[in-house]
């Protein structure tokens, strides 16, 4: 697998990685209603933009498609002290997890955000996600939880804090 910086031109497969993936992980989780709505051109819109303003690196297979891309930047909700950086999003396909992508593409997240000056990141995990054991392999520890509300059904979100980006790299 390889990894790169996206493009404009990626926009699609990144909408795509990001909704298939929903409807695997989440399957069970997230109300089957709110995976049965997501839109593929939906999230293409969303992605079009976060694209202009922070890198998005994306994994992609022997064939060149993109099977997984992570993005980060600065830490929006302010409630995390000394935690400046934030892992946005972070979505592989479910037939190539466990096979070292994840770990990359969080490091090349890491490494960006180090780059541009920040020094530790969080991430908000819905927490059933199965992945919840993957951060806290790579270092990060729980920090916080928040109650978010999808479909009108509530569930728990995990922040897990990341103390040394430089590490991570």
């Amino acid at each position: 697998m390889k990894l790169r910086k996206a493009n404009e031109a990626d926009v699609k497969a990144i909408a795509k990685v990001q909704v298939d993936s929903w409807r695997t992980t989440y399957r069970n989780i997230v109300e089957q209603s709110y995976l049965d709505n997501m839109r593929y051109a939906d999230r293409e819109k969303i992605w079009v933009e976060v694209v202009k303003q922070n890198p998005i690196f994306v994994l992609t297979d022997e064939t060149d498609e993109v099977v997984g891309f992570a993005v980060g930047g600065a830490e929006r909700s302010g409630d995390f002290e000394g935690y400046d950086g934030e892992l946005y999003a972070i979505y592989l396909y479910e037939s190539i997890q466990g096979q070292g992508g994840g770990r990359r593409l969080v490091e090349a997240v890491a490494a960006d955000l180090d780059a541009r000056g920040f020094s530790k990141m969080v991430i908000a995990v819905l927490a059933e996600n199965p992945a919840c054991g993957f951060y806290e392999k790579m270092g990060g520890h729980k920090i916080g939880e928040e109650e978010i509300e999808m479909a009108q059904v509530k569930h728990t979100e995990l922040i897990y804090g990341f103390d040394n980006l430089k590490a991570m790299i």
